[in-house]
């Protein structure tokens, strides 16, 4: 079960990707194509920022013995699938 503080570790890198994907696959008509670019952009900008921030503080977790680094690689991995998909959709 997953406990209350941590459910952000799943929920707002989710909340993220859901974002990116909004933006990305909304009709070109509704913000056009270089809105569309930028804000996709500086979601996977900052997606990646905050997959930078939870593996360093997971890998300190580590080192330390805390049992909660394992949530903030799963925060990791959800944080990098707007990049990814950047990526691949540029």
């Amino acid at each position: 079960m997953i406990q209350k503080s941590h459910s952000r570790h799943i929920i707002y890198p989710l909340l993220t990707s859901a974002l990116f994907f909004a933006i990305a696959l909304s009709p070109v008509d509704l913000l056009g194509c270089k809105t569309r670019g930028l804000l996709a952009f500086v979601i996977a900008f900052g997606s990646g920022i905050g997959a930078l921030y939870s593996v360093i503080k997971a890998l300190k977790g580590r080192v330390k013995g805390d049992k909660d680094a394992s949530w903030w690689i799963v925060s990791t991995l959800l944080l990098t699938i707007p990049v990814v998909a950047l990526l691949i959709l540029a």
